[in-house]
């Protein structure tokens, strides 16, 4: 069993650099509203609340900063939180489309903005879906229309990314035969659904799914899942499961059998293993586009991009409370104690 240490994310924005752009926000904060009430204003739209999107607000300033913008002089920044209640979204979006912002940027609910303000220039981040299926954009190298943006997937979409999951997953739970997946039938869950499918002959397993309409099917989704002789769990990173991680993880991590998901929080939170793109460096990057709109480019011309940076988390104590021994092959970016 190779012996687990804590290291540090490679692609999550260090303590130093946090320090730094917040310092400088609390600056151009404290400075009067009269100062800035000419500058263009960023709209910043989130599902989760304040609280939990403390490093998103960061990493979007972080961009914006690498593009040469400050905050409080050449730009001001407007925040609206959902609290993870999605009901609130559209009236969040009217709310800040009366401030009449220059541009707004989304975080993992970009369908929602071109349906309540198509005229306002909106760039996407943290979504996993094809934004051209969606009908968000009309191709990846012309979006068109006013809205552009960034996806968490790479080449290949869903189906390369459950190829990798698994693969990696299967190195430290070599013998499952059953998987449950964990999820309603959102568009995004359905996708990943199938794309587990198409990859099940290829390992060898068998995958269960009992059907959650809301939150108070998942405990009992999870209990049949596991009742039917499901080895591991899978969790979808769909928005309701990805909001509502704190009630979701624990119960998964109760049945006792190893699981894993998609986003580096699902790790954090106590699944044994995950692997995504880096949601906060999608953010950053949403900020060097939000820096080319206010310097005039216009959205639709602006490419979407697809991720090139991944993260793979361990948790390593759930490594042990499962007794599974980590081959020294298996080198995650991030371990989790």
């Amino acid at each position: 069993m190779v012996s687990l240490r804590t290291v540090p994310p490679k692609d999550r924005i260090g303590r130093r650099t946090f320090a730094l752009v917040s310092g400088a926000a609390t600056l151009a904060a404290s400075r009067p509203a009269l100062a800035q009430k000419d500058l263009p204003v960023v709209a910043l739209l989130i599902a989760g609340s304040a609280r939990m999107a403390d490093d998103r607000v960061v990493a979007l300033r972080l961009g914006l900063k690498q593009a040469g913008l400050t905050e409080g002089v050449d730009y001001a920044i407007e925040m609206r939180f959902a609290d993870s209640v999605v009901t609130r979204l559209p009236g969040l979006v009217a709310e800040l489309a009366a401030l009449k912002p220059r541009v707004i940027v989304s975080v993992g609910i970009a369908p929602v903005v071109p349906k309540v303000a198509p005229d306002l220039p909106h760039v996407f981040t943290a979504i996993a879906d094809d934004p051209v299926r969606m009908g968000l954009v009309q191709s990846f190298a012309r979006p068109g229309g006013n809205t552009t943006g960034n996806v968490m997937t790479a080449l290949g979409g869903e189906d390369t990314m459950a190829q990798k999951r698994v693969g990696l997953f299967r190195e430290l739970v070599p013998n499952f035969r059953r998987l449950g997946f964990i999820g309603t039938m959102s568009v995004l869950a359905s996708t990943e659904l199938a794309a587990l499918r198409r990859v099940t002959g290829h390992f060898g397993f068998e995958l269960l799914h009992h059907v959650i309409e809301g939150l108070d099917d998942i405990e009992k989704a999870v209990a049949a899942t596991t009742r039917d002789g499901a080895d591991a769990l899978y969790v979808s990173g769909e928005p309701l499961m990805y909001t509502q991680m704190a009630r979701v993880a624990p119960l998964v991590v109760a049945s006792g059998k190893p699981s894993f998901g998609t986003y580096p929080d699902w790790a954090r939170a106590g699944l044994l293993m995950s692997y995504a793109s880096d949601i906060y460096d999608g953010v950053r990057r949403a900020g060097l586009y939000v820096a080319k709109i206010l310097r005039g480019e216009k959205p639709g011309d602006i490419p979407i991009e697809q991720a090139s940076k991944f993260l793979l988390v361990l948790n390593a104590r759930t490594a042990r409370q499962l007794d599974i021994k980590v081959p020294p092959t298996f080198l995650p970016d991030e371990i989790v104690e």
